[in-house]
């Protein structure tokens, strides 16, 4: 899965840097020497993260219009890099990373990969697998349903249960992941449930190791599409 980030900079020297770098971690690159410009593409286009330049002339107005022209960009990871001037402002930007001009490759590096991280987590924790799994689910009363996984996320899952279950009841559920050894065991709370039989189920408790299988695997169904 390759993301996309902007560098807003007319720096063609330490551009060329980032450009090695992003593309070193898989990012996509466009770069926009003219902040308006710049506001323009965002307003427009999808950008998952933005490297500005603070020392270049109109960047504190294009951080002032940023969130008014792109409102999306309030969502992406900003990234600041210039002199000791150009970042004094830097708590009025919004930015959460930020590295120093000369680019230290090392430096960098660690921070754009900080960023990216950053982006896959947020992807990761509301992608939603869809599969067909027949599951288990338990009541507080004891009874016991089958049904069928519809969709899987770090969070819970949407499942189709057998006529005749009580879908409050529900207390716990177990399914197996495709293509794994390891099942998978939860406890659970219902969010929502329609008259067709469709649930809508949050996960309240998991072992750990149990949510860290979990979240490989939704990690490797994300980038395998």
């Amino acid at each position: 899965m390759t993301l996309s980030s902007m560098v807003v900079s007319r720096d063609w020297q330490e551009v060329s840097v980032l450009e090695c770098i992003l593309g070193g971690l898989h990012m996509d690159v466009a770069v926009e020497s003219e902040p308006q410009r710049a506001l323009s593409r965002l307003a427009t286009s999808k950008i998952d993260a933005l490297i500005v330049d603070c020392d270049l002339n109109g960047s504190g107005q294009f951080f002032h219009e940023l969130h008014q022209v792109a409102p999306r960009a309030s969502t992406v990871p900003l990234v600041i890099m210039g002199g000791l001037h150009g970042k004094q402002h830097m708590e009025n930007t919004g930015a959460m990373f930020a590295f120093d001009k000369p680019i230290s490759v090392e430096q960098a590096v660690r921070t754009l990969s900080a960023a990216r991280n950053m982006i896959l987590d947020g992807r990761l924790r509301y992608h939603r697998a869809g599969l067909e799994v027949p599951v288990t689910l338990n009541g507080r009363s004891q009874k016991r349903a089958g049904g069928q996984l519809i969709n899987l996320s770090q969070g819970g899952l949407q499942v189709r249960v057998e006529d005749g279950f009580d879908a409050s009841d529900a207390s716990s559920i177990s399914f197996a992941l495709p293509g794994t050894k390891c099942g998978v065991k939860a406890q659970v709370e219902i969010a929502w449930s329609d008259k067709q039989g469709n649930v809508g189920i949050r996960f309240v408790k998991m072992a750990s190791e149990m949510k860290n299988t979990l979240r490989l695997w939704l990690a490797q169904q994300y980038f395998a599409n």
